[in-house]
C-alpha cells in the first residue's frame, strides 16, 4: 500500500489517488516513486475511505496545524474521499487549516461545478495555472481537454474565490519571464492572489 499521509519539507501532506487528467512536463511523479517521508506514493489500487481514515488515525492530527490535498495526482479525481476526509479531518482537529492542490480540472472530471462543495470543506485552494494561454497550456500539461481545460481551470478558480478567503494561481518559473508576468494578468482575472513556484528535481 502507498502512503496515504506524508511529510514534506516540514508540510503534511494527503494523497488520496493517482489519477490525473494531466500529464506536466514537468511533473515530479515523473522522476521519482516517492518524495518526503513516503515510502511509496504509487497505489496498486486506489484507497477507500476507509483506508484513508486509517492513515488519518495512525497519524495524529491532533498535533497539525495545517495540511494539504497533494500526491501523485489530481485530489479532485477522488471528489467524494476528498470532500470526507476533510470533514472527517476537522472533527479530529477543528483548528486546522486544509489546503487543496489542484489542477482546477475538477469540473471537467466530475462533470458538475465543484468550487462550492470543494470550498465547504478547505480553507485555502491553489491552482496550477501553468501558462498564459490555452494553446500552452494543453501542450505543458498534455491534459485531455484540450481546448476546453484552461477555460475550465480559470472559471473553476473564480468560483473558488467567491466562496474561498485564500485561493491562488501559481506557476512553475521554468517558463520565460514574459510568460510569468502574463501568467499574472491571467491570475488576477480570476481575484485570486499569483504566486510564481520554484522548480524542484
Amino acid at each position: 500500500m502507498a502512503d496515504i499521509i506524508y511529510d514534506y519539507n516540514g508540510s503534511t501532506y494527503i494523497n488520496l489517488t493517482n489519477k490525473c487528467p494531466c500529464r506536466c512536463t514537468f511533473c515530479i511523479r515523473s522522476n521519482f516513486d516517492a518524495i518526503g517521508s513516503a515510502d511509496s506514493l504509487w497505489f496498486k489500487t486506489e484507497p477507500t475511505l476507509d483506508e484513508i481514515k486509517k492513515a488519518v488515525d495512525d497519524y495524529d492530527f491532533t498535533r497539525i496545524e495545517n495540511a494539504v490535498f497533494c500526491g501523485y495526482g489530481e485530489p479532485t479525481n477522488a471528489l467524494d474521499n476528498l470532500i470526507e476526509t476533510a470533514k472527517y479531518i476537522k472533527t479530529i482537529n477543528p483548528s486546522i487549516k486544509l489546503r487543496l492542490n489542484t489542477n482546477g480540472l475538477s469540473d471537467l472530471i466530475n462533470e458538475k461545478e465543484t468550487a462550492e462543495l470543494i470550498c465547504s470543506v478547505v480553507d485555502s485552494v491553489s491552482v496550477s495555472l501553468n501558462e498564459p494561454t490555452s494553446e500552452q497550456y494543453d501542450k505543458i500539461t498534455k491534459n485531455r481537454f484540450p481546448g476546453k481545460a484552461f477555460d475550465a481551470m480559470l472559471k473553476f478558480t473564480s468560483d473558488c474565490v467567491k466562496y474561498c478567503d485564500d485561493v491562488r494561481m501559481t506557476v512553475v518559473d521554468v517558463i520565460p519571464e514574459e510568460d510569468i508576468e502574463k501568467s499574472r494578468k491571467v491570475c488576477e482575472s480570476t481575484g485570486a492572489k499569483f504566486r510564481v513556484r520554484e522548480y524542484s528535481e
